[in-house]
């Protein structure tokens, strides 16, 4: 089934790039000095952010059609799983989102290096999420 095999399709693509964030992206950064580190950390969340938030939607509504059309409760669980990066962003990571947005690089120090360390440790949990997304789709497209 297409839908089925797309809504996986997504949650891969969703699950990747938040790894990478985490793993490869967000470890160098803390590399950087912290007028660098909050420098590189804006345009790279704008890009991810345009990228990711459409792949949650486009995710959770191919997982809701395949279940639509076959029943499977992996489909409907794998498209719950990728709808909720969307509250969990706005009400967990947003707080600290806005605050890093607000501050130039002039304003970098210690806080800002905490506050982005933090953002990865929140930003781990939408690939958790995008995760289990990807291994429900699985689950519901082998049964």
């Amino acid at each position: 089934m297409l839908t089925g095999q797309l809504a996986l399709l997504t949650a891969a693509m969703f699950t990747g790039a938040a790894f990478y964030i985490n793993v490869v992206e967000q470890p160098a950064r803390l590399g950087l000095d912290h007028r660098s580190l909050l420098a590189e950390w804006k345009p790279a969340y704008k890009r991810g952010a345009a990228m990711q938030a459409p792949l949650a939607i486009v995710g959770f509504l191919f997982g809701l059609a395949a279940w639509w059309q076959i029943g499977h409760v992996g489909w409907i669980l794998g498209a719950l799983l990728m709808i909720a990066n969307w509250p969990f962003t706005f009400l967990a990571i947003m707080p600290t989102n806005n605050r890093l947005m607000l501050l130039e690089a002039t304003m970098a120090g210690p806080e800002s290096r905490r506050m982005i360390e933090k953002w990865g440790l929140l930003h781990a949990v939408r690939t958790a999420l995008g995760s289990g997304a990807a291994a429900a789709f699985l689950w519901a497209s082998l049964a």
